[in-house]
């Protein structure tokens, strides 16, 4: 994906599609443990596509938005992966667009599409 999109000549966005990537995919994990996970990248007139597919057709949902602050989490080791919740807020930021897609040969298909 890396090479990807440097030959596209959109190193300047990297950093976001990277992040924007691990979110999509690890929602997707979440929601599907065990199970295939598709990612497919592409681009065209208006910049690239991230779209990440997994079998169940849940829709993702996002927490409520909030200003968080350190004593909105709790930082304890036991509870320290449980104060997330906040990827989709983060794709929506980096995203021109994003949105679900179903796949009608079952699941659902997660997309973002990031302007140059």
């Amino acid at each position: 994906m890396d090479a990807r999109i440097r030959n596209w000549s959109y190193s300047h966005i990297l950093d976001n599609a990277l992040l924007v990537v691990s979110e999509l995919v690890t929602n997707a994990a979440r929601q599907t443990p065990h199970k295939e996970i598709r990612l497919q990248l592409s681009r065209d007139a208006h910049g690239i596509v991230i779209a990440v597919w997994d079998a169940d057709f849940a829709l993702p949902k996002a927490k409520p938005m909030k200003e968080l602050t350190l004593e909105d989490l709790d930082l304890s080791h036991e509870a320290f992966d449980d104060n997330g919740g906040w990827g989709l807020h983060i794709v929506q930021a980096l995203s021109s667009q994003c949105g679900v897609t179903g796949d009608p040969a079952g699941g659902k298909w997660i997309w973002s599409r990031i302007h140059p």
